[in-house]
């Protein structure tokens, strides 16, 4: 143990006030269709990645909100979004019908429940003393700052909704995150202006997780199973089916990945199990944009660029046109993007609401994987897709 360190456990709250929470609240930002960014990104954003992301804008804006293109979007979350104040373009998106589900990481929904819970992130510094944070309880993402209180109370809220909404058996994490939302409406009046979780409770859009139990939620989770013999089980094959039936259904689909990682792949691996593992030829995504820092160069697949994604069926190769990655950080650009998409015509949409139909959308699934199942000759080609619709 590093000397002078408090005999307390890593998390847990100092004694007294700390003058490091002193900064400003971070607050949800709900964007309201600028004119005079519209302007700025027509205008101003012309070469380099201002250009991809004024591409981005008109990608989504004009093709994939355009009501002939009748387009189901995913929306995918990485990064410490939530603690940064996004949330509140998410908000916005989905009360507008602009997106009509979210695949996120699960801190990014932890970490919006404080807000729905009323506490408080300030801004800070990122050069800070992390050892004195510690020892006054205080919690540091970059540069917000929270007390640590804030986690406990969080967690005790996510423990006993669970004891008393018993939830219990195999579950996905849509439907987790729905009776969630829907009991933070109940106890939290007006919380829908202030949370992700609750707002898309209210819109009926699906979020999904893509590593439940790499989040506190998931910790809680596996703490009222242990103590409370709790029989709730979050099922990723029910994530699986779900997001494929989704993509099934969809006339036409498309994305808007922040940052990458896990909930990227995600969404993107819908395509190929539905070629490689149903046989249902349903081809690739019309639509892609991409904002992240990550690059190509690396081999992840966070920088994987659209037209890699063309090889495994992910995107069709006759859209590549109508794919973009703008290299920038998404609390720069997504705030911008979801402003130009506001104030576009097309910047309400009615809503899928698709929380409410995942059953029938995983039976139409299975009756479609059965008839292929049924139909297909068993070669050493695999189905054939779609590639160029």
């Amino acid at each position: 143990m590093l000397a002078g360190m408090p005999h307390r456990a890593p998390g847990s709250p100092g004694q007294g006030p700390s003058q490091y929470l002193q900064g400003k609240q971070i607050r949800y930002y709900r964007p309201r269709g600028s004119a005079e960014v519209r302007e700025l990104i027509d205008g101003g954003f012309q070469a380099f990645n201002a250009g991809r992301l004024a591409e981005a804008c008109h990608i989504f804006s004009d093709k994939m909100l355009a009501p002939d293109n009748d387009t189901t979007i995913g929306l995918t979350v990485a990064g410490a979004l939530t603690p940064a104040g996004l949330g509140g373009c998410v908000i916005e998106l989905m009360d507008r019908g602009l997106v009509d589900f979210v695949i996120s990481t699960g801190a990014n929904l932890y970490h919006d429940l404080h807000y729905a819970l009323n506490f408080s992130l300030h801004r800070g510094s990122p050069f800070l003393d992390d050892v004195e944070l510690y020892e006054q309880g205080v919690i540091r993402i970059y540069d917000v700052l929270f007390p640590a209180t804030v986690l406990l109370e969080t967690d005790a809220y996510i423990r006993d909704f669970l004891v008393r909404a018993r939830l219990a058996g195999p579950m996905s994490t849509a439907e987790f995150h729905f009776r969630l939302g829907q009991d933070l409406i109940e106890r939290q009046p007006g919380c829908v202006e202030h949370s992700v979780v609750a707002k898309a409770a209210q819109c009926g859009v699906p979020i999904y997780t893509s590593s439940p139990g790499d989040s506190s939620i998931g910790m809680n989770i596996a703490y009222h199973e242990l103590m409370n013999a709790g029989t709730l089980m979050i099922d990723p094959n029910k994530d699986v089916n779900e997001v494929c039936a989704i993509i099934l259904a969809g006339t036409h689909n498309g994305c808007v990945i922040l940052g990458g990682g896990s909930p990227k792949n995600f969404y993107l691996q819908g395509q190929p199990t539905l070629w490689e593992v149903y046989g249902i030829p349903k081809g690739g995504n019309d639509f892609f944009i991409q904002i992240t820092t990550d690059q190509v160069v690396w081999g992840g697949l966070s920088g994987a660029t659209p037209a890699e994604a063309v090889s495994w069926g992910k995107v069709n190769p006759g859209v590549l046109p109508d794919t973009v990655v703008a290299y920038c950080d998404s609390t720069i650009a997504f705030p911008l993007f979801c402003e130009y998409a506001v104030g576009s015509p097309n910047g309400r949409r009615t809503r899928r609401e698709l929380v409410h139909t995942r059953d029938a959308l995983v039976a139409d699934l299975l009756r479609q994987a059965k008839a292929a199942q049924d139909t297909r000759q068993i070669t050493a080609e695999p189905a054939e897709i779609d590639r160029h619709r």
